[in-house]
Formats: C-alpha cells, structure tokens, sequence
C-alpha cells in the first residue's frame, strides 16, 4: 500500500459525536460519505459491498477506532479516520494505493480522482459541521 493523499480538517465537536455521524456510511446513511447503491443481502455487519453503476464498492466500519474505509476498483482504497484535537475533532483521509499488479499505471488512472478529491473532502466537512451544527473547516 502507498498513500497517494492525506487531508486533514477540524470540527468542533467530541469525537465520538462526529464518528457517530461520519461512520454511519450504509446508503441513506446521515454521513456526507454515505455510499449510494445497493447493499449485497448478505452483507448485514460493518463490512458490506455495496454496487453502485456497476462497481463494487467495500465499505468497512471500525466504531472502536472511529473509522471507515471504502475500497473500490482495481486500485483505490480510503479511508476516514476521527481523531481526537484540541479544537475538538480532526477528520484525517486518506487515500491509498493497494493496486495489486500494474501499480505503475496508478499515477496515470488516479490524476482526475486525486485532482478533484480536495474539493470533494471540503464539501463533505462542510456537510458534516452543518449537521452537526457546529464549525467545520479544513486545516491546512
């Protein structure tokens, strides 16, 4: 595994609280990473494969160590991790390269990804400390 990313943002709300929403991933879900698609029907546990648009994307949730982890495709796996910070909640992604074979080509398949996954971090904290009604921010 190589990390490829790693974004940080603070919110300003206990640990556990922030967690109790980010981790609850299962399509419908309040988290801002909430997967959509379908849940495999045997998949009722923290660890669940949901296919969304024909790809097969699998969800793992840890409560005791406040994260999730979502592996889709050939080579891509993230992962959401709650910290505890003095302001309150530090949210850490990060993005992983778990390729198998042809990791070379990695670099070439995750550029749109890992362009636009600032963006999207931003806007799911964003979420996040609107539900929580609390401040949110990214930490630079």
């Amino acid at each position: 595994m190589t990390q490829l990313l790693e974004l940080r943002a603070v919110v300003e709300a206990a640990p556990d609280r922030v967690a109790e929403v980010l981790l609850d991933v299962r399509p419908g879900g309040r988290s801002p990473i909430a997967v959509t698609g379908l849940v495999e029907e045997t998949d009722t546990g923290d660890e669940f494969v949901v296919v969304h648009e024909g790809s097969r994307i699998t969800v793992t949730v840890d409560p005791a160590a406040r994260m999730v982890s979502q592996q889709g495709e050939w080579w891509y796996h993230g992962v959401y991790e709650v910290q505890p910070d003095q302001r309150g909640s530090q949210v850490v992604f990060r993005v992983l390269n778990v390729a198998p074979r042809a990791r070379w080509a990695v670099r070439f398949v995750a550029r749109g990804p890992l362009r636009a996954a600032p963006a999207q971090f931003a806007g799911q904290i964003e979420r996040l400390g609107r539900q929580l009604g609390t401040a949110a921010w990214i930490d630079d």
